[in-house]
């Protein structure tokens, strides 16, 4: 697993997809945070970083996608996918590797925002005037939500040798788990409790809980279940090979 890790790493960043991704979701971020007047933390009198997190999945739904849609594509589009499986390694074992390189590249487009969450703690009014539990459980929410976006945009990638076919399909299955259930919770016939059940069923509703500084273990275990479950997909799309 380490193996195939490392080589996804190095594939990242030796071409123009991984600073394409650390530039592109900060450029995003930092412009909602403090260009754009309408969502510009310099232009409200609460210190927070509602704007990043609110942003976040938004930039996420497109950027990993972009991430993952080559990585089981592109290796039947170069037909090295029968090299890859002739290696001392697990469809699983391969399956981890690059789904961990994504959540790492996930991982270090968030970190520097950190720098964010400092700039606010020393404007506030008085210093250190911000909600830091909730800045933590959002960090920890946008984290696990990028993780399901990467275990989405795998599984379908090793469905597909087309990368744009999987980045599409990848993009609508991520918004969704995210939305969908959201929009559908409104619907007349779930009025009453059953339209809380429905919510639920989305990311949205966790993510939210989460962002809260809540970090309620049925949160947290709701999208370690999702992550397990496209991981287990893949498992099974990739086993399709030997029948």
């Amino acid at each position: 697993m380490k193996s195939i890790y490392f080589k996804e790493i190095s594939s990242f960043f030796s071409s123009l997809t991984g600073y394409f991704v650390l530039v592109i979701f900060l450029l995003l971020t930092g412009l909602f945070m403090w260009v754009f007047k309408e969502t510009s933390v310099l232009n409200h009198n609460y210190a927070s970083l509602g704007q990043l997190f609110s942003i976040g999945p938004m930039v996420f739904l497109f950027l990993i996608p972009a991430i993952t849609m080559q990585s089981f594509s592109e290796e039947k589009q170069n037909q090295t996918m029968e090299f890859l499986f002739t290696k001392p390694l697990t469809d699983l074992d391969i399956i981890l590797g690059k789904f961990l390189a994504s959540v790492t590249l996930v991982i270090l487009a968030v970190l520097p925002t950190l720098i964010y969450y400092v700039s606010i703690y020393k404007l506030g009014s008085p210093e250190g005037n911000i909600d830091s539990g909730a800045v933590i459980g959002s960090y920890i929410g946008l984290i696990l939500l990028g993780a399901v976006f990467a275990s989405i945009g795998i599984f379908i990638s090793s469905l597909t040798s087309n990368q744009i076919v999987a980045f599409i399909i990848s993009t609508f299955l991520c918004f969704f788990f995210f939305w969908a259930f959201d929009f559908l919770s409104q619907m007349s016939m779930f009025y009453g409790k059953s339209d809380i059940i429905v919510k639920s069923l989305g990311m949205e509703y966790h993510y939210d809980n989460i962002s809260k500084g809540r970090i309620d273990t049925r949160d947290v275990f709701y999208f370690c279940s999702l992550i397990m479950f496209f991981i287990y997909l893949t498992t099974l799309s990739l086993g399709r090979r030997n029948n």
